[in-house]
């Protein structure tokens, strides 16, 4: 490799930074995104999502449902420069009901941003996705949300972070006064204070007055006990707690914690200036050839989400890559690792929410989107050179039923176009009875939102109006071995078959006492709580 393209490579990857956000539904994630933005120069204007229509959408929740219900139901790529840096955000549904997708856009993500509202502290969402970040040992930082409502203590919340996730906390900065008191905060590592001017609905950058720990102009413009109260919390802070390590941040082990305002605008923007510096650049990934650097001359990346629709006019359907190593470039042809074609990859995009802009050149780090004509599935590898497959993502298992019924005919070719679509997406999973009477696909959900959303674009986007019968399982499992496997052991009880997209076999049962009860009487036959990957390798849990 030539010393210009290494020193292109090594370049890119230096101002590259990507990141998803997880946290709870209504811990201010869009908001926060919203603000991200905004002072990324990217949106001239935020606007929050609420089901309001007067007010400005939100610009990751673009899907028509999203701005109905004022909720995240769908993972979205924002791309915008800051500080010289091309950022790369992966907004992420907060709703349990679609944590596979958030599942899915942490594998392409290298930090986490873990937001936290500070009345509530840790809510069961964010700590079920805190393991999901654990398992690919993301470096996770902290934004504790909405100091501008009352809340919680800031060192309690450090307290509870650090017990019940066993992760260090850094605080970075610390906020001055909490509710209508809320000032703004103190920045440790400059050891500065900023304080912050409200504006309308923070739909503006917020004025920010900076001053030094103990300039005398502090007495006129903060309350003599706020500025007692903050010295004397940073004593404590410097007393007890640890020094900032950024090994053991880039390992996982340390969050850095900073305290503001989505909504305010409030200490978001020394947030975004901090993350710069302290987040980790794109890095090696795992590979059938082992790690591979992201200065790797050949370019390579994974398809780790699918979406149809982003521009209903034209009925496209769109394939999210990370880019892993090497340089993206227009026009180039690649190989497709599962199937083993060879692909022209001939309308890259930018990714901006709904919005799309054709685009030239990607580098690793980056998230490009690809026209999919049917080609690629969640978790392909493309690749120049040396073959190679990044790790799969699995599905998870699925814990609501039902079929999904057609009630009038004429609309048959709309119905199946949309099952075939929202299936490749990975919206849903779907499954099938192993009776060939029974045609009807099965839906297989987390939750029953999820229902909604497929029944919601069904009619939205293609035409087809549907009802559900929903069925009495709880419980799925995959059978490892497969048909064969499944052959050997005979007749079960308590349990129903039925094949997946794939034409696998997997066990429903109506509850965890009927799976079991199987387990126990056939301890030969191995069950699988995820069905193994389609195309990669499998991940090391």
């Amino acid at each position: 490799m030539s010393t210009e393209i290494q020193a292109e490579l090594q370049a890119a990857v230096e101002h590259r930074r990507n990141f998803a956000i997880i946290s709870h539904p209504d811990a201010g994630k869009t908001t926060l995104t919203e603000k991200l933005l905004l002072y990324g120069g990217a949106i001239h204007e935020a606007g929050a999502v609420k089901a309001r229509r007067a007010q400005r959408k939100a610009t990751s929740d673009w899907m028509a449902m999203e701005q109905q219900r004022g909720i995240s139901i769908t993972s979205t790529v924002l791309q915008f420069i800051y500080s010289d840096c091309q950022i790369n955000l992966l907004d992420t549904p907060g709703h349990q009901d679609f944590s596979e997708d958030t599942y899915r856009t942490l594998a392409a993500a290298d930090n986490a941003v873990m937001l936290i509202d500070v009345a509530k502290g840790l809510e069961p969402q964010t700590r079920k996705l805190f393991e999901v970040c654990r398992m690919r040992s993301l470096p996770i930082f902290t934004f504790v949300n909405k100091l501008d409502r009352p809340g919680r203590e800031p060192l309690e919340l450090l307290d509870e972070i650090e017990q019940e996730l066993g992760l260090q906390t850094y605080a970075v900065n610390w906020p001055i006064g909490m509710g209508d008191r809320f000032k703004g905060v103190f920045d440790r590592c400059q050891g500065q204070i900023h304080l912050f001017e409200r504006s309308a609905h923070g739909s503006r950058e917020a004025k920010d007055t900076v001053v030094n720990l103990g300039d005398p102009r502090i007495e006129e413009l903060l309350e003599q006990e706020l500025y007692y109260q903050l010295k004397e919390d940073l004593e404590l802070l410097e007393g007890i707690g640890p020094e900032l390590d950024l090994e053991k941040i880039h390992a996982g082990q340390m969050t850095p914690v900073f305290f503001g305002s989505a909504m305010t605008n409030f200490g978001v923007e020394l947030f975004l200036h901090s993350f710069m510096d302290y987040a980790l650049k794109p890095e090696a990934r795992n590979s059938t050839v082992g790690a591979v650097e992201p200065t790797y001359p050949e370019f390579t990346g994974f398809v780790f989400k699918l979406q149809a629709n982003m521009d209903p006019k034209h009925r496209d359907r769109v394939a999210f890559v990370r880019v892993c190593t090497g340089k993206f470039e227009k026009d180039m042809t690649v190989s497709h690792a599962r199937t083993g074609k060879t692909i022209r990859l001939s309308r890259p995009q930018k990714l901006f929410a709904q919005d799309r802009e054709s685009i030239d050149v990607a580098y690793a780090g980056d998230v490009i989107g690809l026209n999919n004509p049917g080609v690629f599935a969640i978790g392909d590898t493309i690749y120049n050179g040396k073959k190679l497959e990044y790790e799969g993502i699995p599905c998870f298992s699925p814990e609501m039923f039902a079929y999904l019924k057609n009630p009038n005919p004429s609309k048959f070719k709309q119905f199946q176009k949309g099952v075939k679509e929202l299936r490749e997406e990975g919206a849903v999973q779907i499954m099938y009875s192993v009776d060939e009477s029974k045609r009807d696909p099965i839906l297989a959900a987390v939750g029953q939102l999820q229902f909604e959303v497929v029944q919601f674009r069904l009619q939205n986007e293609y035409g087809a109006e549907t009802r559900l019968e929903m069925l009495p399982y709880s419980v799925a499992r995959w059978v490892a071995g497969g048909w064969e496997a499944l052959k050997k052991v005979g007749r079960l009880f308590n349990t129903v078959t039925v094949k997946d997209n794939w034409g696998r076999p997997v066990l429903l049962f109506r509850n965890e006492w009927n799976l079991q009860q199987i387990v126990g009487d056939h301890p030969e036959l191995q069950l699988k709580a995820s069905a193994p990957v389609i195309s990669g390798q499998e991940p090391v849990s």
